[in-house]
């Protein structure tokens, strides 16, 4: 397994996240223990969760996916090998919400005792709240550093202008900086990342964590023109946004370098996301062993530098 560091942090890594999001909601405990056990036999040490997964089902109240992780690793006995992302700050099923300082305190010691740990290696605000000063959140983060519960802290859906404020507080506070931003970045939605936040990233050294890897399960070639629609939670939304000619035409392309390779087409779409720079990992959720497997092995695939031009073009077009 290829790793790498976390911006200038010490977290080794491997260089496939997997994504907690799907535990205790497509993913039930004993398959998401059998998930997670797939990911360490081959390699991997990284997940990212978050307090608010999953909230959005009737009945839940956010903190199901750290639950389910938290008592997996207590039975494997596995914390210190493993490197533990959560975030803190989207709505969650109580109203509670936003990145005051108040929050992010109760916040992490929720997710403590979800997931049966006194130490987060990588806490994450999980989307902007500019309606708290930044000074007031970093310094809620750095505290938690200093108390010794979080190693390192991260940012997800910040801008490269309101990221680079919150780089500069930290220097003239001597807070903890954000290490790590995590935006949504795949071969169908290239801007958000690669106008402003890459530059930022490569000059400042911050770590890359990308989300939505996969396009929400497009780009993994289960959604074809013609075809019905797999029956899951978010095939409408891939139908509107991703089931077009473009969308069709960056698929093709995969898939004739995935028979090159003798490949999946997720396997080429999570290789050229790792061969970019300035990556750290993509984020992949996984429901199953197969699922896990064939993720892994995109670690080691390697794309010749003509497949990656040709992948840069068409999804540029």
């Amino acid at each position: 397994m290829i790793t790498r560091k976390v911006g200038r942090t010490d977290l080794e890594v491997s260089a496939l996240c997997l994504g907690g999001n799907v535990f205790g909601w497509t993913c039930d405990e004993p398959t998401s223990f059998s998930v997670l056990d797939t990911f360490v036999e081959g390699g991997g040490n990284f997940v990212d969760t978050a307090d608010v997964y999953s909230a959005w089902i009737p009945g839940h109240s956010g903190g199901e996916s750290e639950e389910v992780l938290g008592k997996w690793l207590k039975q494997r006995k596995n914390r210190e090998q493993m490197i533990i992302a959560t975030k803190v700050g989207s709505r969650m099923g109580n109203g509670e919400q936003g990145l005051t300082r108040q929050h992010i305190m109760q916040g992490i010691e929720d997710s403590l005792r979800r997931l049966q740990t006194d130490y987060i290696d990588l806490y994450q605000a999980h989307r902007d709240d500019e309606s708290v000063p930044l000074e007031e959140t970093l310094e809620a983060f750095n505290d938690l550093i200093k108390a010794g519960k979080v190693r390192y802290i991260g940012a997800s859906n910040y801008t490269a202008a309101r990221l680079t404020t919150a780089l500069r507080v930290s220097l003239q506070q001597g807070y903890g900086r954000y290490e790590c931003i995590q935006p949504p970045y795949h071969l169908l939605n290239r801007a958000t990342y690669e106008s402003e936040l890459e530059p930022l990233c490569l000059e400042q050294e911050i770590g890359v964590i990308t989300y939505s890897s996969l396009a929400s399960g497009f780009l993994t070639g289960k959604y074809r023109s013609g075809q019905d629609l797999p029956s899951t939670p978010r095939a409408q939304g891939i139908q509107k946004n991703y089931m077009n000619e473009k969308g069709f035409k960056v698929l093709d392309q995969i898939e004739r370098i995935a028979h090159e390779h003798d490949a999946t087409i997720a396997q080429v779409a999570l290789a050229w996301i790792i061969s970019r720079p300035g990556i750290t990992a993509p984020i992949a959720s996984a429901t199953s062993v197969e699922q896990t497997r064939e993720m892994l092995q995109s670690v080691s695939l390697r794309l010749t530098q003509e497949e990656g031009e040709a992948l840069d073009q068409v999804s540029a077009s």
